[in-house]
């Protein structure tokens, strides 16, 4: 396997000064979308995407991002690869290293990413996984740079502590920020995750904390950030969870009680009324959207790094 070959797997892989790298070339990206030096990066090659889960915006922009840098995308139905069950992971692995040049996987387990990363001579992305959400951490930090740039953040979490969560929080610890949960006790984010971040805090200047009082959270938030209560494959649960989460609702209340300026973001898809009013994510706090789009800027630049 090349030494070369590098992976985005979780930004626990990434030093602040790469992270700053990728966000900054994101925005150079942005920028000049339609005449930089990047736009041959993927000249005949070709990008692969296997997703397990459903997706709009990851499978959108990615799809986007390949082409405009040059490059060609294949999407395989997951239940034609049946990745680890019609054919092992590393079977799977063996045989796309040796066709195409990049591989774009969104699945449950993170282990499973791992594996086929670990198997694999060319660069594999995580587009989602169970335990983290990398690109979306990404995107949130391209938002961040372009309306609050070079600021050290209080930004605030309210809802459940899922993959999203995790990697917003490995950013913020990354970034220096000062990060705060704010969830029902029991949906707290992963321990390992927690002080791992903590770690990377004592070397950024960042802070993490965790806590089940949102209302105590809000008035220093200068960003709140949430999620949809009930991740992918937990539908079962949805009845419950409205029951534990209500309390922490994205609402006009809470909103009035952070600062005046406070900006909010939503990884997407929103149930709206649910962890979020349409009179919050619909106004001028929100910045949701400029963040879904941001998507398409960053993995490009997670892309150029991975095959610089």
């Amino acid at each position: 396997m090349s030494t070369q070959k590098k992976d985005l797997l979780t930004l626990f892989d990434y030093s602040t000064e790469q992270i700053r790298e990728m966000i900054r070339l994101a925005a150079e990206i942005k920028a000049r979308r339609h005449s930089n030096q990047y736009n041959k990066l993927l000249d005949k090659k070709t990008g692969v995407l296997i997703f397990e889960k459903p997706s709009l915006r990851t499978r959108i922009s990615f799809e986007t991002a390949i082409y405009e840098l040059g490059g060609h995308v294949i999407n395989l139905a997951s239940e034609a690869v049946g990745v680890g069950t019609r054919e092992s992971v590393e079977d799977v692995a063996k045989n796309l290293e040796r066709i195409v040049h990049l591989i774009v996987f969104r699945t449950f387990g993170h282990g499973k990413l791992e594996r086929l990363a670990r198997s694999s001579s060319i660069p594999v992305i995580n587009a989602l996984t169970d335990s983290h959400h990398p690109c979306q951490a990404l995107a949130f930090g391209l938002t961040m740079h372009e309306a609050r740039p070079d600021t050290k953040l209080n930004v605030l979490f309210a809802g459940d502590g899922n993959n999203v969560c995790n990697s917003i929080m490995v950013l913020c610890a990354k970034l220096g920020h000062n990060f705060t949960f704010a969830g029902p006790k029991g949906y707290e984010p992963d321990a390992d995750v927690v002080n791992r971040c903590l770690e990377v805090c004592a070397q950024s200047g960042g802070s993490v904390k965790v806590t089940n009082d949102l209302h105590s959270a809000a008035p220093d938030a200068e960003v709140i950030y949430t999620d949809v209560w009930t991740s992918m494959g937990q539908e079962a649960e949805a009845q419950e969870r409205r029951k534990l989460f209500i309390d922490y609702q994205v609402n006009r209340a809470l909103i009035e009680t952070a600062t005046r300026d406070v900006l909010v973001s939503h990884c997407l898809p929103a149930l709206r009324e649910e962890e979020i009013t349409s009179d919050v994510l619909d106004s001028a706090h929100s910045v949701a959207f400029e963040e879904a789009e941001n998507r398409l800027h960053i993995q490009k630049a997670v892309i150029v790094h991975l095959f610089s």
